[in-house]
């Protein structure tokens, strides 16, 4: 359902990141592997990480605090908060913990969680509010401190992933700046890209045993995750395109999950959208899940890379296996 005349425009974005980096030379001390070999395969050179005492709330209010500023608003003006991680500091909820901190005391705050894809699933679950007329100003945040969950013995994964978070806020408009989008699901393919729960068995008495356990770390197929995103993303960016009633042709800027440089290539390959037009961080932050987005998003806006009214198809896909596009101009 949407309320005539309501729309919805990207008005500010935000980003923080840990102060601690680690380049691929410093990584090489942990675990066997080089400059050369992940950079080569991932376009990766450093990463950042959360330190023991840097908390994802916190990374999450800083990036929010500065998307609330551009947009020229102040944190009581937020209606709803949804926070997009796989990588909470509380398994009840991150997001009222982000509310307490920015004294939006006034807003609605949830968790989402979509893995890499979070942040535009949350970009579609944000807009639907503002489209039925139930709020009026959303701060929309995609965090996740994946270092807490990395197998730093495991070469295959340890290389890919840093700690972020970014954000934007998104508000009602007369005219509506989210023109299409296409969410997808498959969960046959879960198997590949897994942060598990592996309990053990417990005994409360003779008839009763629980799983006790904790989180393991990630686990992922890289040869099939790759197939799965130069595959399918592409096709969720076309039909996104499709009713946004445009081609690739107006596209401005495409802005992809930062996974791996060779998916960003491979797919504006596909699409015959130019290198220039690509826009990657990734060499700087690595993969960081549900906030590589958004981060991308606000350092080019900051470096006055896109302009307002600048048309961005953009596409998260990671674990669920989850994918998503959305199409939308920046600003009112």
């Amino acid at each position: 359902m949407k309320q005539p005349g309501v729309g919805i425009a990207l008005t500010g974005s935000g980003s923080a990141v840990p102060a601690v980096s680690l380049n691929n030379d410093q990584l090489s001390q942990v675990v066997e592997t080089s400059d050369e070999w992940i950079a080569s395969r991932t376009g990766i050179r450093s990463r950042r990480l959360a330190s023991s005492t840097e908390s994802l709330a916190g990374l999450a209010a800083q990036a929010g605090e500065r998307a609330i500023a551009m947009a020229g608003l102040s944190a009581i003006d937020i209606d709803l908060i949804v926070l997009a991680t796989s990588t909470p500091d509380d398994l009840f909820g991150t997001a009222c913990l982000v509310q307490a901190e920015l004294g939006a005391t006034r807003a609605v705050a949830f968790d989402i969680t979509a893995a890499c894809s979070g942040f535009v699933f949350g970009l579609v679950t944000a807009a639907q509010f503002i489209r039925a007329g139930a709020y009026q100003n959303v701060l929309l945040i995609g965090a996740d401190i994946l270092s807490r969950w990395v197998d730093w013995s495991d070469r295959r994964t340890c290389v890919l992933f840093g700690d972020g978070a970014g954000a934007v806020v998104i508000q009602a408009n007369e005219c509506d700046r989210l023109l299409g989008f296409e969410l997808r699901s498959d969960g046959t393919q879960n198997k590949y890209l897994n942060l598990a729960y592996q309990p053990q068995e417990k005994e409360l008495t003779d008839q009763v045993a629980i799983g006790e356990g904790t989180f393991h770390p990630i686990t992922m197929n890289g040869q099939e995750v790759y197939r799965f995103a130069v595959r399918r993303v592409p096709e969720v960016i076309e039909k996104a395109l499709f009713r946004a009633e445009i081609t690739t042709r107006d596209i401005d800027w495409l802005l992809l999950h930062q996974a791996n440089q060779r998916i960003l290539d491979a797919v504006a390959d596909r699409l015959k959208i130019p290198p220039e037009k690509v826009i990657s961080n990734l060499a700087n932050y690595g993969n960081t899940s549900a906030a590589s987005i958004p981060l991308a998003l606000d350092e080019a806006l900051r470096q006055g890379k896109i302009k307002p009214g600048d048309t961005l198809v953009t596409s998260g896909f990671g674990a669920g296996l989850t994918w998503g596009a959305a199409v939308f101009q920046w600003g009112r």
